[in-house]
């Protein structure tokens, strides 16, 4: 229910990252409006003790236990509480507040965020593993608890908004595009020999560092397609990606009369933020419009499964379902960690994630997450196959 006797009550979860900036930047631009209970990140305590500050929130929790003490010595005579570790940032998660932003990257933010989505209220949703390891649990949690999911993800804010022009009997196909990341243009032999740097420099976005790798694999777009058959119930026959270099058009509704809405608004992240956090209602904010005449043309472009594999792993897991899916995000985030830390080629990402996927299923891994701590367990399992299976993929191995 939409609190309209006074300030809207925020938590943010995932507040130092570059979703939860973006957030601060809109809140700070109408402090009347909003009254922030907790703000919660992974490691940084200096930076997490700034934003507590700055916001005047009630709690601050760091994820790290030993980063406590930090947060303790930073905020002190602020009158703000410090807490540490999962269990406190659940509890915070499940204070009563109007509206709550997901935004802590990876499966370790499955557990704060649907403490989250069971307290009930307005879930800002960033964090794309809580529906690409537990959609099912998840979205089910959501509907009992009388939560309403706002998807933050430019893309799925964009087919939100889109959906509004229709019925979902009228809809005949749902578009993400993608900017086709630093490789877009990358031959095999080129991609082949991509380094971190390489990767890390995205054509459009920042973002952090694991997104930015998932976006130059096109495994983001994967992901993203799994959130949304989940948000918006279709199925795989109704979903597709369009590469789009100038992100500029986000998302595009087929509607079954030949017509097409699309969703465009500038690369700024700010823009689907704002529009989560003011529903229903649409903030005033200093965000620059989208100059079409400046932007000049708007160019599409079919995906290249052959140079980006890991979107075709995506799509298949998304049709296989069950459990596939969490595994398929577990062992995606130990490769790209794997990548960053050099030990692993670029394309070694979709090779572990193929051999973890068929090793999953020899050992009967395959099993629909009945819950989220289900999804937890098989994601934990997973993870471990993928440790075991690393070595034969590393640039290392004989």
């Amino acid at each position: 229910m939409v609190n309209n006797s006074g300030p809207r009550t925020v938590t943010l979860l995932g507040a130092t990252g570059s979703i939860g900036r973006s957030t601060i930047d809109l809140l700070l631009q109408q402090p009347d409006r909003y009254r922030v209970e907790a703000v919660a990140s992974g490691n940084d305590a200096g930076a997490l003790a700034d934003v507590a500050r700055t916001l005047g929130a009630k709690i601050a929790i760091v994820a790290n236990p030993k980063s406590y003490k930090d947060l303790q010595e930073a905020l002190a005579g602020s009158g703000i509480e410090a807490a540490a570790g999962e269990e406190a940032m659940c509890e915070a998660a499940s204070r009563p507040v109007d509206w709550t932003l997901g935004a802590i990257a990876g499966a370790a933010g499955l557990r704060p965020t649907i403490a989250a989505v069971r307290r009930g209220g307005m879930i800002g949703l960033a964090n794309k593993e809580c529906l690409v390891c537990a959609g099912e649990a998840f979205m089910r949690d959501a509907a009992e608890a009388g939560a309403e999911i706002l998807p933050v993800d430019s893309e799925h804010n964009a087919i939100a908004q889109a959906l509004m022009a229709g019925k979902p009997k009228e809809v005949s196909k749902i578009i993400l595009t993608a900017s086709g990341g630093p490789f877009r243009t990358w031959s095999r032999e080129q991609i082949a020999a991509a380094t971190p740097e390489n990767a890390l420099k995205h054509p459009t976005w920042s973002m952090g560092r694991k997104v930015t790798i998932d976006s130059a694999s096109l495994m983001n777009k994967g992901l993203e397609l799994i959130e949304a058959h989940h948000l918006f119930n279709v199925g795989s026959d109704q979903l597709d990606v369009l590469v789009h270099p100038q992100s500029v058009v986000h998302g595009l509704v087929n509607y079954t009369d030949g017509s097409v809405v699309a969703g465009l608004a500038p690369a700024d992240m700010r823009v689907p933020i704002a529009h989560c956090l003011g529903w229903p209602d649409r903030l005033v904010t200093n965000i620059q419009a989208l100059d079409l005449a400046k932007v000049g043309s708007l160019t599409f472009e079919p995906v290249d499964h052959a140079r980006f594999p890991a979107l075709r792993l995506a799509l298949a897991a998304l049709d296989e379902g069950g459990g596939i899916p969490t595994v398929l995000n577990a062992a995606n985030e130990i490769a790209v960690a794997a990548f960053l830390d050099r030990k692993l080629g670029f394309p070694g990402i979709p090779a572990l994630v193929e051999t973890v996927i068929e090793k999953s299923k020899s050992r009967g891994l395959a099993r629909t997450p009945q819950s989220v701590e289900d999804a937890l367990n098989l994601d934990r399992e997973a993870r471990s196959i993928a440790a075991e299976e690393l070595p034969r993929h590393s640039v290392f191995a004989a």
